[in-house]
């Protein structure tokens, strides 16, 4: 076979390589119109072959991006080629399409040759992110008004029941169980004034962009929350048990621990099983040099084929309860990734749940 042939059989291989690739080729001429094109181009925006080389190139771009495609196209030469240059064209049909481009100039043919690729999908994709990182941001602002609003406004009906504490005489109730009560209820009042007040310094704290750290002791932060939430220990008879031998203290942020301690615990009551006492077990350790806190119940539990992702999200409720507002694990896992660190959860329907919370060294 003569060299030639074999030339002309390499350039037919060429040709049906153009004709058959999904990306789209063409040829363009420095005055601005198509020369040559694969199908592709036509399959994708619409157009025949006869309508896109009778129109400038630039009549078939989206218009707020043909100033940057004219820049662009103004800047192409032999020693510049055009690199991963992405722009939306218009279908026949009104759709909008993302191209990204790489373009070659021939300067002597004063053509240019280029290769795009469709990235509308992807296009699409960091959109809806855009959008549901913009709604969660929104939601996350809304809830921080909510949480400032809340605390603020019950200090003043707490602070009331604190003054008429300090106004009751004691000395003239005789019934031990009564005065009982009251105390307990001094007691949570008082507990419930200094939580509210924490909440409001937090908040002010994260609208600095701050968030303190501190040395924190396990025990201390959950003594703390088991004085706030005494009469709910004690009509559940869970069981709490925890062990902080190997793991005392973390560098973390007080309230947030504070609020991880309250809320997995109130859940673990919360769901537990019917006629079953909850038993909860809170541990710390150090596995792979990582620092752990471990919280375990025999709970109702979750499926957790059906909860997948869905558990720490806002709003989110998996049982029937009707103080359930869907807050509480959304607040555990922003507290514990605002700080770097991770949260997983294992479940079991009727066996109970494992959380393992894993801290930013």
């Amino acid at each position: 076979m003569s060299k030639h042939y074999a030339e002309e059989g390499i350039l037919q291989k060429l040709e049906i390589f153009f004709d058959i690739s999904p990306d789209l080729f063409c040829i363009a001429g420095y005055d601005g119109y198509f020369k040559r094109i694969n199908p592709a181009v036509s399959s994708l925006l619409g157009y025949s072959e006869a309508e896109l080389f009778s129109r400038p190139i630039n009549d078939f771009v989206y218009p707020e991006d043909k100033d940057i495609t004219a820049e662009a196209r103004t800047k192409l030469t032999k020693s510049h080629p055009l690199l991963n240059f992405e722009n939306r064209y218009l279908t026949k049909n009104g759709e909008t399409v993302w191209l990204s481009w790489t373009s070659m100039y021939l300067e002597n043919e004063e053509l240019i040759f280029a290769i795009a690729k469709d990235i509308s999908l992807k296009k699409n994709l960091e959109l809806e992110r855009n959008l549901l990182l913009h709604n969660l941001t929104d939601i996350n602002q809304k809830l921080k008004n909510l949480s400032y609003t809340v605390t603020h406004d019950l200090r003043a009906p707490v602070n009331n029941l604190i003054s008429i504490f300090q106004l009751l005489d004691s000395s003239k109730i005789q019934d031990p169980r009564t005065l009982k009560l009251i105390e307990v209820l001094k007691s949570s009042s008082d507990n419930l004034k200094e939580t509210l007040n924490n909440y409001v310094d937090i908040l002010y704290d994260e609208d600095k962009k701050s968030q303190e750290i501190e040395k924190i002791n396990f025990k201390d932060s959950l003594d703390s929350v088991l004085k706030s939430i005494p009469s709910l220990i004690k009509n559940s008879q869970a069981s709490l048990q925890f062990d902080f031998e190997e793991l005392k203290e973390i560098e973390f942020n007080s309230a947030y621990m504070g609020s991880i301690f309250l809320n997995l615990i109130t859940n673990s009551i919360k769901y537990a099983k019917p006629e079953v006492t909850p038993v909860i077990s809170i541990t710390s350790s150090i596995q792979h040099g990582k620092k752990k806190l471990i919280f375990e119940d025999n709970g109702l539990g979750f499926d957790m084929d059906k909860v997948k992702d869905k558990i720490f999200g806002i709003n989110q409720k998996f049982h029937n309860h009707s103080d359930s507002k869907g807050i509480g694990l959304y607040l555990i896992y922003n507290h514990i990734k605002s700080l770097g660190g991770d949260i997983s959860v294992e479940s079991e329907v009727n066996v109970g749940t494992k959380f393992t919370i894993t801290f930013n060294d």
